[in-house]
């Protein structure tokens, strides 16, 4: 999805990606509902959300701002459009309004195994040396949340926010691509420093620049697994692959993705690809399918 300050270009660009009319026009909010639109690349089909602007105090419901970032939750992978001529104070701003809603970018899940339990007291185990939590300062923070009974064991340097955050179990970790738009404004030395800035790319939506730079840092932190069927005795079909998560790319997941009755009949599967040593191969429900793999479903 699309997300930004108002009068970013969001809307340009989707219509310009997409194909799709998102209203465009000189002054601010002009898109006031969610506006979808559909691209194939590399044979999958991906769906982009154009939302409404957003402004500072939006987590606070400034805005409909609460409603914007319910559906940011949603997304597998969030753009922010930042305008080019002031976009670290804009990042900023919208980065500090979805942390406040639980939205963490670019990020893992803290590496913190947190269990309640009934009695025993608070009981922390660490497996890497702490620079910042402590026995004291894990039963404070634990304390606001009235848990006397836990197990925690932190695996690596965690802060305080990590323990809140796992502690809390409503965060969602999303990637996120920052797009500064209007490069057509600046010069080639600021498109150097710009260049920098870590999990960004610069384009222009009206001019339609560098937009194969955007769809291929999409595809790559999308992480998609295209998967190609093969009815019994027929060709591949190479034209509506079956598209899975890596980590959810597992031949019961690809059946589960067709329909969720073919687990029931499942014997086997018949792969070819990166996946297997052999072409074709057989395997079973628990086999991890690569990009491009081709199967063949066997029924009892």
């Amino acid at each position: 999805c699309f997300l930004g300050f108002p009068s970013v270009g969001k809307s340009t660009l989707l219509s310009n990606l997409a194909g799709v009319y998102s209203e465009v026009a000189a002054y601010e909010f002009t898109t006031l509902t969610t506006v979808p639109g559909v691209i194939r690349y590399k044979g999958a089909k991906i769906q982009l959300l154009d939302l409404p602007g957003i402004i500072e105090g939006a987590k606070d419901g400034k805005g409909r701002g609460k409603q914007v970032i319910a559906v940011a939750r949603t997304c597998s992978l969030i753009f922010i459009v930042l305008d080019v001529l002031k976009p670290l104070q804009h990042k900023k701003l919208i980065e500090y309004e979805l942390e406040g809603f639980g939205i963490r970018l670019n990020k893992s899940p803290p590496n913190i195994h947190f269990r309640r339990k009934d009695k025993g007291g608070i009981n922390l185990t660490f497996t890497a040396s702490q620079s910042e939590l402590d026995l004291d300062t894990v039963k404070t923070i634990l304390g606001e949340y009235r848990i006397h009974n836990a197990d925690i064991v932190l695996r690596y340097d965690a802060t305080a926010e990590d323990l809140i955050d796992v502690v809390e179990g409503n965060r969602v970790y999303i990637p996120c691509i920052y797009v500064l738009n209007k490069i057509d404004q600046i010069s080639v030395e600021e498109l150097d420093i710009i260049y920098k800035i870590p999990h960004c790319v610069p384009l222009s939506a009206h001019h339609k620049w560098n937009f194969d730079d955007l769809l291929e840092r999409l595809w790559e932190y999308l992480k998609l697994v295209r998967i190609y069927t093969k009815p019994k005795g027929q060709l591949p079909d190479y034209r509506s692959p079956v598209v899975l998560k890596q980590g959810k790319s597992s031949v019961e997941d690809f059946c589960d993705k067709i329909h969720r009755n073919i687990m029931r009949e499942f014997k086997h599967a018949l792969v070819w690809g990166s996946s297997v040593k052999h072409q074709p191969q057989k395997v079973g429900k628990d086999h991890i399918l690569c990009d491009e793999d081709v199967v063949q479903i066997v029924k009892k």
